[in-house]
């Protein structure tokens, strides 16, 4: 179970966390907030919410605060919640054609459906000692093992089980708008596929009545008749609805279903996942990013659990809804449909599709809409068109080294990349700002993320160094501040990991104090908390031989999304911002500090 933490450890790590953000009056100020909250309210907020944990053992303690914080935002999920995950290319090149590529991946996405249903879906493990614990024997082993102590069999040898009880979320799945707080909606039973193309929605049944999926060369069939349908494009494209602030979304919907389009909507709400046709070929890397997070929304459907979007050229991702679950189950259903689409392709380029008479077999929706819903769609679209143009998405790749590199100079690659974005930002902007970096804590029993607060003194210490005082410090000396950055990075990680961070602590008694109608206590009141929760650099990453690039849009209006990736040998790095922050020139300051910790780690002088 996710442990909740002691109030004195959340105090003290919270007032670490502020000391690099805040000067000396302000600091002392923060503090002696903090220590009456860890006195007075805060202690009788913690006492309640560890007696409201241990009656609910079948959870964690974040779960109902964290799924409320999401299904309660009003904001358009598309760029402020919905993040993408781009999907190399298949290595085979005549496998990235559309129609081949979209049918593989489908039938990949129906397998793993099936696998994960039916009980045979292997467990999600995370192994710190994968020679002992990623072996034949061991899962042979661990197989007849009682599943009460198995996990502590597991634990032995160094593997973690990983929480997956978000998975089932991944298939039929949508989040509803409604009225305060959105809903999310499951239905196992439906047995049908929704196609996006030109902004014309189509549904065809992928399993049949005895639950088997239908064959390859029909859903080759199916997929070609809809790319091949050349009806215009909808005048008024319902998918812009699901692009709109959720309330004025929920009140379009309620019209929607008034107007008889219940049974359209259902057809929508409840197909297995949303597949995107995108009509055009990718030109580079930003072009893909751009696709990926938020594409033409004519067609998409942001309210699925997923869109798994493939362009004329083959090229594929998914976007997916947050509330529901995080980047680790899509990651893994990402990465089983890229080795499964990619290993054991269904059909190939010499494949034909079955004789079948899709006309029949796919429908084709349509929504009757009055002027108040074309009115809806066409004020959304604005919206959605002026958001876009005030987004820009910019990326680097620096190939001068990586994890390798880093492994061998005993730094943690982590660290590094997380004290480049310090050095850049106050290289460029001359300060030092609210950081928030996300992990997992899946180790748990319905854990969903903690926070890691890259900013520290350490990396102040560091970039201050390299930025203000270069030619003060020696070659040894700066090579020790990146050590330093590097360990407490690393005692960082590992707290957030084992539920032992302080936001998510925080969070819950904050939602705990609300919810019995308290008064806001004045911790809670301080500009600093608000300045620390306001995360001017939300960065996320992961590493995969399926995924291409991962992103996501500004947590706030002068923010930057940064997703980045460590590989052996480069680091890539992609940057979402708004017109207050330039992302272009962030990323040539992160360019410049990542050369300069790897030209100091080798020994190198550098110049100021």
């Amino acid at each position: 179970r996710l442990p909740v933490p002691k109030l004195e450890d959340t105090i003290t790590r919270y007032l670490n966390a502020q000391k690099p953000l805040l000067n000396d009056d302000q600091f002392r100020k923060t503090e002696e907030l903090a220590h009456a909250f860890e006195k007075g309210i805060g202690r009788e907020l913690h006492e309640q919410l560890v007696a409201q944990d241990n009656q609910n053992k079948h959870t964690s303690y974040i779960t109902g605060p964290w799924f409320d914080m999401y299904l309660k935002a009003r904001e358009p999920v598309v760029l402020n919640f919905n993040a993408f995950l781009s999907f190399n290319p298949d290595p085979k090149p005549e496998y990235n054609d559309q129609l081949i590529r979209a049918t593989n991946m489908t039938v990949s996405a129906i397998r793993f459906m099936k696998t994960f249903r039916a009980g045979y879906l292997e467990p999600e493990v995370f192994h710190l000692n994968p020679e002992k614990s990623d072996t034949e024997i061991f899962k042979k082993i661990i197989r007849f093992v009682p599943s009460s102590i198995s996990w502590f069999g597991a634990y032995m040898v160094n593997a973690y089980p990983l929480d997956m009880s978000q998975y089932f979320r991944l298939f039929n799945s949508t989040r509803v708008p409604k009225l305060n707080k959105d809903e999310l909606y499951t239905d196992e039973k439906a047995k049908h596929l929704l196609v996006l193309r030109n902004g014309n929605f189509y549904v065809f049944d992928v399993i049949d009545r005895d639950g088997n999926m239908l064959k390859p060369s029909e859903i080759q069939a199916h997929l070609k008749y809809i790319l091949s349908d050349n009806s215009p494009a909808p005048a008024f494209p319902l998918g812009y609805l699901s692009s709109e602030n959720r309330d004025t979304w929920a009140l379009l919907r309620k019209n929607l279903l008034e107007n008889g389009n219940e049974e359209a909507l259902q057809k929508v709400d409840s197909a297995m996942f949303c597949l995107s046709l995108d009509d055009f070929p990718i030109k580079d890397f930003v072009h893909v990013s751009h696709t990926m997070l938020h594409g033409d929304a004519a067609n998409r459907w942001y309210d699925k659990s997923f869109n798994l979007i493939i362009t004329k050229d083959g090229t594929a991702g998914i976007n997916f809804e947050h509330s529901w679950g995080d980047g680790v189950a899509v990651l893994r259903f990402q990465n089983e449909v890229f080795k499964d689409s990619t290993n054991t392709p269904a059909i190939s380029p010499q494949s034909q599709p079955a004789s079948v008479d899709s006309s029949r077999a796919v429908q084709k929706l349509d929504f009757k809409l009055n002027d108040a819903l074309k009115a809806g769609i066409t004020k959304a679209k604005e919206k959605f068109d002026a958001s876009v143009e005030s987004l820009s998405l910019n990326m680097i790749q620096f190939k001068e080294g990586g994890r390798e590199l880093l492994k061998q100079k005993k730094v943690s690659p982590d660290a590094v990349a997380q004290l480049a974005f310090q050095m850049a930002f106050l290289h460029q902007y001359d300060q030092t700002v609210a950081t928030y970096e996300s992990c997992s804590t899946a180790a748990f029993k319905h854990g969903r993320t903690e926070t890691i607060r890259p900013a520290t003194v350490h990396t102040k210490k560091c970039s201050e160094a390299f930025v203000k005082d270069l030619s003060k410090n020696s070659t040894e000396e700066l090579q020790k501040l990146i050590v330093e950055c590097s360990k407490y990075h690393g005692r960082l990680t590992k707290e957030a990991a084992m539920g032992q961070g302080f936001d998510r602590h925080l969070f819950s008694l904050r939602y705990l104090a609300v919810s019995k109608g308290l008064p806001l206590p004045d911790f809670y009141q301080d500009q600093a908390y608000a300045r620390l929760n306001h995360n001017i650099i939300s960065t996320s990453t992961l590493v995969s031989p399926a995924v291409q690039l991962g992103g996501f849009g500004p947590v706030v209006a002068d923010g930057l999304g940064v997703g980045y990736q460590v590989h052996d040998d480069w680091i890539g790095c992609n940057v979402s911002s708004y017109p207050a922050r330039n992302g272009k020139e962030f990323l040539q300051c992160v360019h410049k500090s990542l050369e300069d910790i790897f030209n100091v780690l080798k020994g190198k002088k550098i110049g100021s």
